[in-house]
């Protein structure tokens, strides 16, 4: 049998996210191919082995029985302890979103108490949640994105204004720059509502991001794997709102998702190769949904990436996977291999 561990919660602005999606790992996983441990982590950052039902953790009512605390230690010794005695798990899956869950903190405390885990490392996972420092790395590289003004907390933002007039065309997207589930996000169409969209932002995160808004729809590629990937079939987003926000997000409010996306097929050729190079470029493992903008030309520009997508069985990772053939239940256990093999290099 395999032994995982899912990690669940979390201090982060996307905490019920989290829950939805490990609930669908938990209903979905082999039990006679997995011991499953399940351990949760509440809004206030205490670790808790939980041996409750599912739909508890759905419905957010999980915390409330009496949990054994879990602890971890560092070293070679390391891993999930209750009451000093070790728990026994191969591989971590955390199915957190957001802060402390991709921005490398987690991924950190499980390279320092050496125990595998499924997704990117620390660096990847850092990167790849900053939109700043992805913006960087992949403008370097020639990978065309949306113009940008980052706005720290400690700038001066009057200033900063002026400069997104100057230089950037309406509609912008002002945007936290660590944070996901388009949490804090406001498409913005005049100056007028900048300043407003401005704070809004800063609420969740420090720093934050103006973008210029790209004509056209977005498309998304998921990718699996370390070394040798794949990437599984295209899909298309339509939506009438003004961007894809948290409502066409999980509710699917005014949006419809194509599966697969409604583009020709060297288009859709063109943005697996795409999102392959920027996998790659920022140092990608296990998996990593790549989101980008099919403009009024046809042409691609890269928005995000996602390194925890979100992960119920009706989410767009898991469904643009089992369209190329790997089921929910397949999907996890290719990432439980890829967690081992990451960790044994």
């Amino acid at each position: 049998m395999k032994n995982i561990a899912i990690i669940f919660g979390g201090e982060s602005s996307e905490y019920s996210v989290s829950l939805h999606s490990a609930a669908s790992v938990i209903k979905e996983i082999d039990p006679e191919k997995f011991n499953v441990t399940l351990i949760g982590i509440t809004t206030k950052g205490e670790w808790k082995l939980y041996e409750g039902t599912v739909e508890a953790i759905d419905n957010d009512t999980w915390h409330t029985n009496d949990n054994k605390d879990v602890t971890i230690k560092f070293g070679q010794l390391g891993g999930f302890y209750v009451d000093d005695e070790k728990l026994t798990v191969d591989v971590a899956f955390p199915v957190l979103h957001g802060k402390n869950g991709e921005d490398g903190s987690i991924q950190g405390v499980f390279e320092l108490a050496h125990i595998p885990y499924i997704g990117c490392n620390i660096i990847a996972s850092a990167m790849s949640l900053d939109k700043e420092v992805t913006h960087i790395i992949c403008e370097d590289k020639g990978i065309r994105m949306a113009p940008y003004v980052a706005i720290n907390y400690f700038d001066d933002v009057n200033e900063k204004m002026n400069t997104i007039n100057n230089t950037l065309h309406y509609p912008l997207f002002v945007k936290p720059s660590n944070v996901g589930s388009s949490y804090g996000i406001t498409k913005v169409y005049n100056t007028n509502d900048l300043l407003p969209a401005i704070e809004k932002a800063f609420e969740y995160d420090k720093k934050l991001l103006v973008e210029q808004g790209i004509e056209g729809f977005e498309i998304g590629c998921a990718v699996l794997g370390n070394d040798e990937l794949i990437v599984g079939e295209v899909d298309h987003i339509d939506t009438t709102q003004d961007f894809f926000d948290f409502e066409g997000k999980y509710n699917l409010k005014n949006t419809t998702i194509h599966c697969p996306a409604k583009i020709n097929e060297t288009l859709k050729t063109q943005a697996k190769e795409k999102a392959k190079v920027i996998y790659r470029l920022l140092q990608c493992s296990g998996l990593a949904r790549v989101d980008m903008f099919v403009d009024q030309n046809n042409d691609l520009v890269f928005n995000e990436i996602n390194t925890l997508p979100g992960f119920t069985s009706a989410s767009r990772y898991p469904t643009m996977m089992k369209k190329i053939g790997i089921s929910y239940k397949q999907l996890i256990e290719k990432l439980y291999d890829l967690a081992l093999e990451k960790y044994e290099k």
